[in-house]
Formats: structure tokens, C-alpha cells, sequence
């Protein structure tokens, strides 16, 4: 019997019998638990430089992609010493806080005056429970905290779930603007979490994992699909979004190429008739509900000039922007417009793809990149609040990848004040683009609805 929810529930005698059972189940389930918590920005912030405004911090920011390691023993050592104090405790009967010496941070729930009869699994060595815990997923930490009072202060402990967020932080595909965990999570050091401020890891972890965001929205009540119909019944003009970015000249595979080439995934509808002097109507492509939506790719340059770029081993000059440099304070500020024909294509579209270089081993001036962003999606060219779809983009899938939390604080996207989502994308073969795609349209015809 289990909840539906990530909450820890009271006592069930009824699951409390079935603990071994989802151990059991999970043995074939096995996530490594003597890898490596990476976590970012273990090198302290360097001074900072003004975009439009905006305050960027650089060396801290790059270090993410780095991958600055922070050592799982210290944690783990103080989440172990943490449960050994729990069940001494709890084996005691006694009603003792934990807040002061047994964790180092908020106080787990009071602990009854009796103590509880001990369970096999609750019986096993500290270690060895830390280390069946590491196998479990978090949802079935809540589960587990769900069979009795023990394993529910147990599964509560702050610092545990800070490791589960740093472990399985790396891992996710996606993130937005509403559940970006904060980048202090990442600048902590770990003697910080002596005081009794601790941020609740527990929270952050679901509000930030993809697969709880995925269930929240299905859980929702489903007024879309009516508001979808009706909208059917009214002839609108299929949304239009400007691509851009170094992805889509920088890479070994063309993104662009791929999604032209590959019907299964995405079908193309055709060639609108609606130009945009110098830089043409875009390309039409049909979801997999039937919505079009329209692509206008805006590239840095020319295709000989991006093809002698690649040859040389050198970077196009980027032709879409000018350059204004000012002085703010004391700091130089780095701001960008954008073309004519570029300012055409702003002040139409209803949203923006912007195709990210998400592969390791290559150098990224993420300031430059927040700059051209800024200025393609300035609210002076067009509507306010316009979504903006980042596809942390590398060329096939062996090749190493940016983290998309890592990408989404290296862009500073938290900085903008429209929905944005950043995506893992890999060009070869489109995964992760349809995902992307589909946010984007939600958003544009949300907009829409109000």
C-alpha cells in the first residue's frame, strides 16, 4: 500500500511488513553508490560584469561545466553519523531532539516515548542502510518513510536528500524557469550546513526532478484539452519562433539537417508564403497533434563563410548583432542589437529556440551568449513574456554533455523575466527536441488563451 504522493505518511503496520519486499524489488534497480557527488561552483565567485543591467558573475558560473568535485565521504560520513544517532535513540525509547547534536540542521519530528519494535531492515548496520537507501529512488524514500515513525525521521534528514540532489542532479534533461534550484545550493560548502539555516533539499529535490514536474502536470485538471478544441474551431495562424544560436553552426551534426530529414520525428508541412525580406518564410513543421508551427533558423553568416569557419578551425564573425560597449559604474557592460532584417523577425515571432553548445570539451563564452539572447528577445521588438526554449545541444549521444542546471546557471537564464525551459537535445538524432517542442507551443497557446 502505497501513497500516490512523495509524502512520508504515519506508520502502517500493513507496509511496515512488506520492507523487504521493496528492497527486493529494487536490487535489479542498482544505482553505483560509491560514485562521486560532482557538484558546481566549489571555486569562489569572481568579480562580476554588467549586462544590460544585470549582474554576471564569470569564473564561478564557468567552473559548473568543469564539474568542481566536492568529496562524497564528507557527506555521506555526516549522514551516516546522523542515523547512527537516530536509532541509538530510537532504540533508547527517549524523547530527544535531534536538532543539536544527531543532525546538523532543522529537528527531526519528536520521537515516541516508547520505541517501536524493531523491524530486520531497521536492525542492519548503519552502513549498510545508508547503502540500501542509495539504491532506492527518491520517490521510494517516501515510501519507505510511509511504514513507520523510525523510517520517516530517518528519510526526513536534510542532508540526505542533499545528496540525492547533487547525485542526481547531473543526470536530468530538463529544466525551467520555475524549478531551477538555486545556485547558493551549488556555492554551499559543506561545513556551511553546521547552522540551523539549511535549505529544505527535500522540497528543492521535487520541485527541480523532471519525473516529479512530469506528474504534477498530469495531475492537473485537463481544461486544456477542451480549451485545444475550441481553439481548433477558430482559424489562427500557426505560431512562428526564431532559431538561433552556436548549436546549429558549431556542431558535427546539423540539427537543422535532421529535423528537414526526418519525417518519423518531425514531418515537414511546407514553405509559408509569408517572407521576411532578407531572410525568407522558415520551414513549416507538423506536431504530433496535428499543430503547425513555423521555424525561421537565423544563422551567424553565410554558409561559405560558416563552412571556411569550420575548415580553419576559427569563429564566424557573428553578423546578426552590432556591438555597443558602455561603461556602468565601474564595470564595462557588453550590449548587443540586432540587425534590421533580425529586428523584422523579432517583432513577429511568438517565441524563441535558442541552440546551445552543451558538449565538454569545447570552450563557451556564456557572457557573449546571455548578451545575444538578451537583445534577440529585448520586449522593445515585441510582445512581453514570449517563451524561450534553450536546447543544451550536443552532436551525438557518446559525445560528454553540460548538465542542463549547469547550462541554465552558466546562461544566467534566471535573470530573465519570461518562461523559459532549457532541454537536452542531441542533434544526430533529435531526442529530446519533441519534449522541447511540445513546452513551447503550451506556453505560446496558454498566452494565447488569456
Amino acid at each position: 500500500m502505497r501513497s500516490k504522493n512523495w509524502s512520508t505518511g504515519p506508520k502502517s503496520n500493513q507496509v511496515l511488513r512488506g520492507e523487504k519486499k521493496i528492497i527486493i524489488k529494487r536490487k535489479d534497480c542498482v544505482i553505483n553508490s560509491t560514485q562521486r557527488v560532482t557538484t558546481c561552483l566549489s571555486a569562489p565567485l569572481a568579480p562580476a560584469r554588467w549586462v544590460r543591467g544585470a549582474v554576471v558573475t564569470a569564473a564561478g558560473l564557468s567552473a559548473m561545466a568543469a564539474g568542481g568535485v566536492e568529496e562524497r565521504g564528507g557527506l555521506e560520513a555526516a549522514v551516516r553519523g546522523g542515523l547512527r544517532i537516530l536509532r541509538e535513540r530510537w532504540m533508547q525509547g527517549t524523547r530527544e531532539s535531534s536538532g543539536t547534536a544527531a543532525f546538523t540542521g532543522p529537528p527531526h519530528p519528536s520521537l515516541p516515548e516508547d520505541a517501536e519494535e524493531v523491524s530486520a531492515l531497521q536492525a542492519l548496520p548503519i552502513d549498510v542502510q545508508l547503502n540500501i537507501m542509495s539504491f532506492l529512488s527518491p520517490q521510494d524514500l517516501c515510501h519507505l518513510g510511509s511504514t513507520s515513525c523510525y523510517w520517516r525521521a530517518t528519510v526526513q534528514d536534510p542532508l540526505l536528500w542533499r545528496y540525492f540532489l547533487l547525485r542526481d542532479l547531473p543526470f536530468w534533461t530538463s529544466v525551467d524557469w520555475k524549478s531551477l534550484p538555486d545556485v547558493e545550493i551549488f556555492n554551499k560548502t559543506f561545513s556551511e550546513d553546521s547552522d540551523n539555516a539549511l535549505y529544505d533539499y527535500m522540497a528543492v529535490y521535487k520541485k527541480s526532478c523532471p519525473r516529479s514536474r512530469r506528474s504534477l502536470k498530469s495531475s492537473r485538471p485537463r481544461y486544456g484539452a477542451v480549451t485545444s478544441f475550441l481553439q481548433s474551431l477558430v482559424t489562427q495562424p500557426e505560431p512562428r519562433f526564431a532559431m538561433f544560436g552556436p548549436g546549429l553552426e558549431e556542431l558535427d551534426n546539423s540539427l537543422v539537417q535532421k529535423m528537414m530529414t526526418c519525417p518519423e520525428i518531425l514531418l515537414v508541412a511546407g514553405l509559408p508564403q509569408r517572407q521576411i525580406h532578407g531572410i525568407g518564410s522558415g520551414v513549416s513543421f507538423q506536431f504530433n497533434n496535428n499543430q503547425k508551427f513555423n521555424i525561421l533558423t537565423l544563422y551567424s553568416t553565410t554558409s561559405v563563410e560558416r563552412r571556411r569557419a569550420r575548415e580553419e578551425q576559427a569563429v564566424a564573425v557573428n553578423k546578426m548583432f552590432y556591438q555597443e560597449n558602455s561603461i556602468v559604474g565601474n564595470q564595462q557592460a557588453m550590449h548587443y542589437s540586432v540587425i534590421a532584417q533580425v529586428k523584422k523577425v523579432c517583432e513577429v515571432v511568438d517565441g524563441f529556440i535558442y541552440v546551445a553548445n552543451a558538449e565538454a570539451h569545447k570552450k563557451h563564452d556564456r557572457q557573449e551568449e546571455l548578451a545575444r539572447i538578451l537583445a534577440m528577445i529585448d520586449p522593445a521588438l515585441g510582445p512581453p513574456n514570449r517563451p524561450l526554449l534553450v536546447l543544451s545541444c550536443v552532436s551525438h549521444i557518446d559525445v560528454k554533455r553540460i548538465p542542463c542546471v549547469y547550462m541554465a546557471h552558466q546562461l544566467q537564464l534566471n535573470l530573465l523575466h519570461q518562461p523559459w525551459m532549457v532541454q537536452d537535445t542531441v542533434a544526430a538524432t533529435l531526442a529530446g527536441l519533441i519534449i522541447g517542442i511540445e513546452w513551447l507551443l503550451e506556453e505560446v497557446n496558454c498566452k494565447n488563451a488569456q
